[in-house]
């Protein structure tokens, strides 16, 4: 696990110059890497190219120092991530007469390049970004994997191309601080998130997840191509216990590949399905005791670690157990949000952090159990989803109008609870007649109406979801299978996946999700739909497979999640600073928010008014990025 650099300039700026400014991009992300690092650059009177990278090492500690030269040093590679079928690879190219010189997965993407071209990208299974420069055809080709777990940025001007693992080090190495983009201003008041290809910055973007950029040196053009082809999902013929036996292998081969490392392993464990499902299948993998980590909080309502204890006993696992309360978060709250480098206010990112943080003290790498719910149809909205289709059907959109009003009159939170009167309000405030219901369902910030009247006019934008449309192939989304097609490329890409990528390797902790492997994927896409959503029954088909190994009805018990309580202590410890960011000068300023309407939301808030527990933390996370990057204020 690494993170890696580079730059490609048209100017005469010589290799040693080029070397200085990817020293500083990976002095940037050395929490990325801390075990070593890596440079290259090369000029000619056409251009001049360098890649960097930071290792945390994983497999081959002793030889896998990147950067990784072809035996003939025309062809280089810098690589973030891991190639969980690199083994199988790399036995078909011996086989085919290629030597290796190292023992790890960087050198067999270069040789499965240096051998099959581009088409080589199609094998690997793992998560990963890599840039290969092939002096041969003078071509760069950046890739970035199936799921998009681990992240890659670029910008293209008119002198340079620069691309890295993280935004920091993009901004800090050009001379200028970019113009917000309204795309992703946008989508990040609707999601809590901006997914690819757009970032917060005009002209800085986000490869695609399952894409790979080719850059030609010759005329500094790029083009970008998918990786492997998504066909639409075609339901298979197949018993449902067949499709159990099947899942069941396919999880447990899942588990077992992703836990080849040559350092301490772990498992996140909160008690939910997903999670304990990962931790009994590492359990049974290894004849030694397996190191589970949860998280839980002193505020009762919060806290589910007693799901965790059952299920470390269970696999009789070395458990760790880690209390928090709002004090925890206090030394820890700016650099965790700073760190991601754009505006990003999921609630759990706080405590992923400070787990992540505990658990790097035992172990190196954690499994987790994210991606279970969208590859298994888990989620809460998929429910709201369906109902959305069925009550537009029998209540008429007038009527509808008037129990809407009296739901956001009468269904009215006070303080930061998420019970029945939450879920009810929400589904109602979800409610669409235009087939469009799924984009305000997965608009955790705002919906389309709650952002214009908090935006400016001047910034609002009510069509950002046209292009996933498009990429989808779909302008209306009413299935669980088009639901999880919507997730795959936007809550999980841009969301839960950044989330964990960056709130754990800021402590050079690598996590690995088992979940996400794309046969898996590809297996419950063939699936009938009731397969995974079976009346009440979320992940119906995984629990079924599982559920002999776990005590009676446990994997049927409802699990609250991974939050926390930030409504309470943007009431409480967070109230001066959230203050200041209401203030008529800086609002004025900034030209993006409706004064009057954003001003109210926030007090109504901070007085136990109305919990707007979602929208007003999505304000305070942006509000905290725009005044550490464009007023230079901590």
């Amino acid at each position: 696990m690494c993170g890696i650099n580079g730059i490609i300039t048209k100017t005469n700026r010589d290799k040693d110059e080029i070397l200085s400014v990817l020293n500083k991009m990976n002095d940037l992300i050395i929490h990325r890497g801390p075990d070593q690092d890596g440079l290259f650059s090369e000029e000619n009177d056409k251009y001049t190219v360098g890649m960097g990278m930071r290792r945390l090492s994983i497999i081959d500690l002793s030889s896998g120092k990147q950067p990784i030269f072809s035996d003939d040093k025309q062809i280089v590679i810098v690589f973030n991530g891991e190639i969980y079928n690199y083994k199988i690879i790399k036995a078909k190219l011996l086989a085919e007469g290629v030597t290796f010189n190292t023992s790890s997965d960087t050198e067999v993407i270069l040789k499965a390049y240096e051998k099959y071209g581009v088409d080589a990208f199609k094998d690997l299974d793992g998560m990963y970004g890599f840039s290969i420069y092939d002096k041969n055809i003078n071509k760069l080709f950046i890739a970035r994997d199936f799921f998009g777990e681990k992240p890659l940025y670029y910008t293209h001007t008119d002198k340079e191309f620069i691309w890295g693992s993280e935004l920091k080090s993009i901004i800090n190495t050009i001379d200028f601080t970019p113009e917000i983009s309204k795309k992703g201003l946008n989508l990040y008041f609707r999601l809590t998130y901006i997914p690819a290809p757009h970032t917060i910055y005009d002209n800085i973007y986000k490869l695609q997840a399952n894409h790979f950029i080719e850059y030609d040196l010759e005329s500094h053009s790029t083009t970008i191509h998918k990786i492997n082809a998504e066909p639409k999902p075609v339901e298979a013929n197949i018993s449902f216990e067949n499709a159990k036996a099947k899942t069941k292998d396919l999880v447990y081969k899942s588990v077992d590949s992703r836990s080849i490392a040559d350092v301490g392993l772990g498992t996140f464990l909160s008690g939910g399905v997903d999670s304990s499902i990962i931790s009994l299948c590492l359990a049974q993998s290894t004849d030694r005791k397996i190191d589970t980590f949860s998280i839980g909080f002193k505020k009762a309502s919060y806290d589910e670690t007693d799901k965790s204890r059952i299920v470390a006993d269970m696999v009789n696992g070395n458990h760790h157990e880690f209390i928090i309360d709002e004090d925890d978060l206090k030394n820890n709250i700016h650099e965790i949000l700073v760190n991601f480098d754009e505006p990003f206010s999921d609630t759990a990112a706080l405590p992923t952090h400070l787990l992540s943080e505990k658990t790097r003290e035992h172990v190196t790498v954690a499994l987790t159990g994210d991606g279970g719910d969208e590859v298994f149809g888990g989620y809460n909205k998929y429910y709201v989803g369906k109902m959305n289709k069925k009550y537009t059907r029998v209540m008429p959109k007038g009527l509808h109008k008037t129990v809407s009003k009296l739901s956001n009159k009468y269904l009215i939170n006070k303080d930061d609870t998420r019970g029945k009167k939450f879920r009810i309000n929400k589904m109602l405030n979800a409610i669409n007649y235009d087939g469009d219901f799924y984009w305000d369902i997965i608009s955790l910030a705002n919906t389309s109406n709650q952002l214009a009247e908090i935006m400016s006019p001047d910034y609002f934008d009510a069509n950002i979801f046209k292009e996933y449309k498009d990429v989808l192939g779909k302008q209306k989304i009413e299935t669980l299978t088009d639901f999880r097609s919507v997730d795959k490329i936007l809550s999980l890409e841009g969301g839960m996946l950044a989330k964990v990528d960056r709130t754990s390797m800021m402590t050079s902790l690598e996590c690995r999700a088992p979940f996400l492997n794309k046969e898996l994927w590809e297996f419950t896409n063939t699936l009938p739909e009731d397969y995974l959503m079976q009346g009440w029954s979320k992940k119906h088909i995984l629990k079924e497979a599982f559920k002999d190994q776990f005590p009676d009805e446990f994997l049927e018990k409802s699990k609250q999640g991974f939050g926390s309580p930030t409504g309470d202590w943007l009431r409480q410890s967070l109230r001066k600073e959230i203050e200041s960011y209401i203030e008529p000068a800086l609002l004025k300023s900034q030209g993006i928010f409706n004064v009057e309407i954003i001003t109210k939301l926030v007090k109504d808030h901070l007085d136990s008014k109305k919990d707007s527990t979602f929208r007003v933390w999505s304000f305070y996370c942006f509000q905290k990025w725009y005044k550490f990057n464009y007023l230079k204020q901590n």
